[in-house]
């Protein structure tokens, strides 16, 4: 697949990823109980990430397991090989545990790749191509030291309150994150509006159109619904004549994958505050939903 030409967000800024040069806090011991806040933090969805010996990445959703606080991301932000390498069942990827850059708002904390849909799926011998090539959800666990930092809001609509179970009709309207790099690579996370297009894979993935382009790094980044439920995580890009759209991996299938094979145990999403559909400070024009191809 390959990536369409970066778009200004047209929206204000929230969040801003720091550069690499930002002093790191290594990983401590386990927190006593995970500490997530409903409102935003320095961490959390739109927070740049960067898998040691692979690539950049978006922050997704926070999610819990007991003690536990995880950064989701998609797993092919491990991957080693060619971006058109999008096969989680055949492409090579980095191991767990492999150290990963997380740059907050105040600083970079060093988390950990705890949990990869592609490294299971390889241990496994998964052949199901739609599971294959659309199941793409890693967790990278925090540090204790990061916890006060963490917050499970999306910036600017707020959520996410639940996870989406049911399938997404073309049409419906959703909700998500650009985060496009300057002229100095540093990445500014602003607001995407669309629609849904088709369901992709067996319903193991959404396309979506939107006004916003997506860019290279953007991989991870959430997607809600107008009731702002969780539906997922930003995995791939396609510029094809007949469908120019956005493809999400499918938060439900793929926590679901997770619990029936070797995901963390008591695996939960973390709640944030009230969505709305309608951030205060962004132009109603950056929010309409788009007409487009798959849209009829």
């Amino acid at each position: 697949m390959t990536t369409p030409p970066a778009a200004a967000a047209p929206a204000p800024a929230v969040v801003t990823a720091l550069p690499a040069t930002t002093a790191r806090a290594d990983a401590g011991p386990l927190a006593s109980r995970p500490a997530v806040v409903a409102g935003p933090g320095s961490i959390g969805p739109g927070t740049v990430t960067e898998t040691t010996g692979a690539g950049l990445c978006t922050a997704g959703f926070v999610f819990t397991a007991g003690e536990r606080t995880f950064l989701g991301q998609a797993a092919h932000c491990g991957g080693t090989g060619d971006e058109t390498e999008t096969d989680g069942c055949t492409s090579d990827a980095v191991p767990l545990g492999t150290p990963v850059l997380v740059h907050g708002r105040g600083g970079t904390v060093t988390g950990t790749l705890a949990w990869s849909s592609w490294n299971t799926m390889q241990a496994r011998g998964e052949r199901n191509p739609d599971v294959c090539a659309y199941n793409d959800l890693a967790l990278v666990e925090l540090p204790a030291g990061a916890g006060p930092s963490v917050g499970a809001a999306v910036p600017f609509f707020g959520g996410p309150g639940a996870v989406r179970t049911e399938p997404l009709p073309a049409g419906t309207p959703v909700f998500g994150l650009t985060n496009p790099p300057d002229a100095d690579g540093v990445r500014t996370v602003g607001v995407r509006a669309g629609a849904a297009a088709a369901e992709v894979g067996g319903g193991w993935g959404h396309a979506i159109f939107a006004v916003q382009d997506g860019v290279a790094g953007e991989s991870g980044s959430p997607l809600l619904d107008a009731q702002g439920r969780a539906i997922g995580v930003l995995s791939s890009l396609t510029t094809t004549d007949d469908l120019p759209s956005i493809e999400y991996t499918d938060l439900a299938k793929a926590l679901d994958y997770a619990a029936r094979t070797d995901g963390p145990a008591g695996l939960a999403l973390a709640g944030g505050h009230a969505f709305t559909a309608a951030p205060p400070g962004v132009d109603p024009r950056a929010l309409a939903t788009p007409a487009g191809p798959g849209l009829g």
